[in-house]
């Protein structure tokens, strides 16, 4: 009694089902191009409610092109798409001829084309034409060459000397060249971080101060480009002392002469906008985090639906987060509204994380680099990119996205759901037999039977060769249909919630019932008089009658098995609705145990 009641209360192939079953989640995944580094992030993944993204690569395709050029209070519309350098430039209704155009531009463009550090490949082999670096650099070269310049023999004429790179606080980057027999800076960067540096304007080919009206006009223009969901950068220039060698950007960044503005389309991935509604219908909160200007991630979050109809939206800059205390980024996160944080820094990412993680959320992030690292490391799931992401942020990640999408995500949680109500199913298939298989052991003891209706042997059987195989093809299901129509699971939900166990019971008690009615039909037909224990010896001559007996209770508790484990295949739809031969596994595994 004792040892049958040790090896029924044990469940032996739960720790194997589990495995398997995150396993086969991970695989899943990794189909759907989201990498799993972590076993356990898949069923966190399934519970995520509030995912923080970036926006370029992950929400946009990062296939930068240059769209609008804004110089000399006149704005050039520039055709052509993708990375080949070839396009037009347009004033209202007019093409300009190529060499009009660069002359028009050339200042422009040559402060483009040097403050950078992007390369445009040629096709070659089967690979059209590409960008090796920065796509948002990528794109100001290949504008540069549509009007046929030529940064290699630009580069003959005026050398590089020094390169102050770009930095996400101070939103700039700038290289000095010589220029004749000085030398001058190049410099381009955030607009908001870029005029406000600008103390003169070039207009018609002459230099001439920044006013307040033209710092003005300038900025509605970038407000304008902005709306319609283009990126900008300012670009400048100036003409550095010739003794100048300290190169810093209190230095060189200063006093600058503004060339332009630069909006540069980056479309939004064809999968994402559908992505995003799945995530909004499933109950995931979806907050842009991103270093672009706010009006810009406005407008591509509503593009993408990200923020809805007219519904106004609440944009947090870097400058206001530094302004505000814990408590009252916590009171904007659980207003009930739509939140974009613009122009922000990767630390400022950190505290977004690190305040959503104190409202007890459960929180996924996304980041592609070294300064990422600390806000991937400190989410629930941190997200990072497979082709962009440096090495650091994919170390310090659970999950990698192989295509970097925002709909890869979506797919992995749906799948991480799957999971988690594949391991309940697990929980109570295995759970409702262990019942079944003390059951019979209790009831001899309090039906003073004096005779045990089930072997410790039996028990291991049912346990290791019927039972592991079923359990096995339950975590093989699929998600069932509606998993993102449902709200994300509360953080204190148990697997063994009081749900699950009026179920194990229900199930119990009838798997119960007929193992020990089959007991008893095989004894009490063949004379056995209750409380008799001798008929359990086997000098008995009934011996063999109780060994039919015992077996009757192991089959009953198989047959029941094979059963419930179609039973548990869905926890609201018919099997039948369904399809019984949708999981072929389930089909083939209880044979297994029959045999036995």
């Amino acid at each position: 009694f004792a040892l049958g009641v040790m090896v029924a209360l044990v469940p032996e192939g739960l720790p194997a089902t589990l495995s398997v079953a995150l396993a086969i989640g991970v695989q899943r995944m990794a189909k759907e191009n989201a990498l799993i580094k972590n076993l356990m992030g898949v069923e966190t993944l399934g519970s995520t409610n509030v995912i923080c993204t970036d926006k370029t690569g992950t929400l946009t395709k990062a296939e930068m092109t240059v769209k609008e050029i804004y110089a000399g209070d006149t704005v050039v519309e520039v055709t052509g798409v993708g990375y080949e350098p070839v396009g037009d430039f347009v004033i209202g209704d007019t093409t300009l001829p190529k060499d009009e155009a660069r002359k028009r531009l050339e200042v422009l463009l040559r402060a483009m084309a040097f403050a950078n550090d992007a390369k445009v490949l040629a096709p070659s082999d089967d690979k059209g034409w590409r960008v090796v670096g920065d796509p948002t650099e990528g794109c100001l070269l290949v504008a540069a060459q549509k009007v046929g310049f030529d940064l290699s023999d630009e580069l003959i004429d005026r050398p590089k000397i020094y390169e102050l790179p770009f930095e996400s606080v101070r939103k700039r980057m700038s290289v000095v060249h010589v220029e004749g027999d000085g030398q001058k800076a190049f410099v381009k960067g955030a607009p908001s971080e870029t005029i406000p540096r600008c103390t003169s304007v070039r207009l018609d080919g002459k230099v001439v101060p920044m006013t307040d009206e033209l710092r003005e006009q300038i900025i509605a223009r970038n407000d304008d480009m902005s709306r319609q969901a283009l990126r900008v950068l300012a670009v400048a220039e100036r003409d550095l002392p010739v003794a100048l060698s300290d190169y810093t950007p209190d230095t060189v960044e200063t006093e600058l002469t503004f060339l332009g503005l630069v909006g540069m389309i980056d479309p939004p991935r064809p999968e994402v906008s559908e992505a995003v509604e799945n995530a909004l219908t499933a109950g995931i909160r979806i907050i842009m985090v991103t270093g672009d200007y706010g009006l810009t991630a406005e407008a591509i979050a509503r593009r993408i639906g990200i923020v809805r109809g007219d519904r106004a939206v609440r944009v947090i800059t870097g400058t206001d987060l530094q302004d505000m205390s814990e408590d009252d980024l916590k009171d904007e996160l659980s207003k009930p509204q739509d939140v974009i944080f613009a122009r922000v820094a990767p630390e400022h990412k950190m505290q977004v994380v690190s305040a959503l993680k104190e409202m007890k959320q459960i929180v996924a992030v996304t980041g592609d680099g070294v300064n990422d690292a600390p806000a991937l490391k400190k989410a629930d799931i941190g997200v990072a990119m497979g082709l962009s992401g440096t090495d650091v942020s994919r170390e310090a990640a659970v999950m990698i996205l192989l295509d970097d999408s925002f709909a890869s995500i979506i797919k992995a949680v749906e799948q991480g759901r799957g999971v988690y109500a594949n391991v309940k199913k697990m929980v109570t298939y295995i759970f409702s037999h262990n019942m079944a298989e003390l059951f019979p052991f209790v009831f001899a003891t309090v039906g003073f039977l004096h005779v045990v209706p089930l072997g410790a042997l039996q028990v291991l059987s049912i346990d290791l060769g019927s039972d592991v195989l079923p359990g096995l093809a339950l975590g093989t299901e699929h998600p069932e249909p509606g998993v993102m129509k449902q709200p994300p699971r509360s953080r204190a939900e148990r697997l063994m919630s009081r749900a699950t166990l009026r179920r194990v019971a229900f199930i119990g008690v009838i798997e119960s019932f007929w193992s020990v009615s089959g007991f008893l039909y095989v004894m009490l037909s063949h004379g056995w008089s209750w409380g008799d224990a001798s008929w359990m010896s086997p000098s008995s001559p009934h011996y063999a009658i109780y060994r039919e007996a015992i077996t009757m209770t192991q089959a009953a508790i198989v047959l029941c098995q094979v059963g419930n484990g179609f039973a548990c295949r869905t926890e609201r739809q018919s099997v039948f609705a369904v399809g019984i031969f949708s999981n072929m596994w389930l089909v083939y595994s209880p044979i297994v145990g029959i045999l036995i």
